[in-house]
């Protein structure tokens, strides 16, 4: 087993069922650290658990059915975790979901209503969950997934675009709680960390497989965005505290 950063660590991964969650358990697993995901689909989730455990033999990975929209659960969630384990020392947020239009005159706000509920009341229910938790951490991270979208708007994505948006700003704030915490510890600056990941879009085996002819540019692959999100316990908490880290070119 991995004796670096996150050896010992205690990483929950929300959305840990879909493709780049499944990444990310193996190579968080790889890393040494036990993994604990949730996600609303059992039956995906307790495949990409076992995927993660067979190919990483020894390594403590696990599941759990959690709704991300109640507080209350979600909160349940990260008490559990950090009884069992005795430690939570990040949180890793992919979950996603997508719907544009055609035009901006015909955005529907019934998307927004949906993409509000899984981009930003899901970073807001975890993040609440397991501030505390990462800021007892020595080595504390929520790692926020976003899109440069958010950065540069287009008229057919109004909506994810402000959701996205909305949930930079939300991590954000988290960040000045760690910035807050660790000053008020004694430290020169923060002792956890809240940062966020961006990329153009993720692209995965399967989508190249059903479209052999696209070119995929810019996209970022789950297995280079489950290696940036290990990396990220390669730094000190105040170098990545606060910070987009782009995975794709600035717009």
């Amino acid at each position: 087993m991995a004796n670096g950063a996150l050896s010992g660590a205690v990483i929950a991964v929300a959305g840990a069922g879909g493709p780049a969650g499944r990444a990310a358990l193996l190579r968080l697993a790889e890393a040494g650290a036990t993994v604990v995901g949730a996600d609303n689909d059992p039956e995906r989730l307790s495949e990409a658990v076992d995927a993660a455990r067979y190919a990483q033999g020894g390594a403590t990975v696990t599941g759990e059915t959690v709704d991300l929209l109640n507080l209350e659960a979600t909160r349940d969630w990260a008490t559990r975790t950090e009884k069992e384990f005795g430690r939570v020392d990040g949180v890793v947020h992919l979950v996603g979901g997508w719907r544009g239009s055609e035009t901006f005159i015909k955005t529907s706000l019934d998307d927004w209503d949906f993409l509000e509920l899984l981009l930003i009341r899901t970073v807001q229910h975890t993040s609440l969950a397991f501030s505390e938790s990462l800021q007892r951490s020595d080595r504390g991270r929520y790692v926020l997934i976003s899109a440069s979208g958010a950065t540069k708007p287009t008229a057919g994505n109004a909506a994810y675009a402000a959701a996205k948006a909305a949930s930079e700003a939300w991590t954000l704030a988290m960040a000045d709680y760690f910035r807050k915490a660790g000053i008020a510890e004694g430290a020169d600056g923060p002792t956890s960390a809240a940062v966020i990941l961006v990329v153009k879009a993720l692209v995965h085996d399967a989508m190249r497989a059903d479209r052999p002819n696209a070119k995929f540019a810019g996209f970022t692959d789950v297995k280079d965005l489950a290696e940036a999100i290990v990396s990220v316990w390669d730094k000190p908490a105040a170098e990545v505290n606060g910070n987009r880290l782009w995975l794709t070119e600035k717009p």
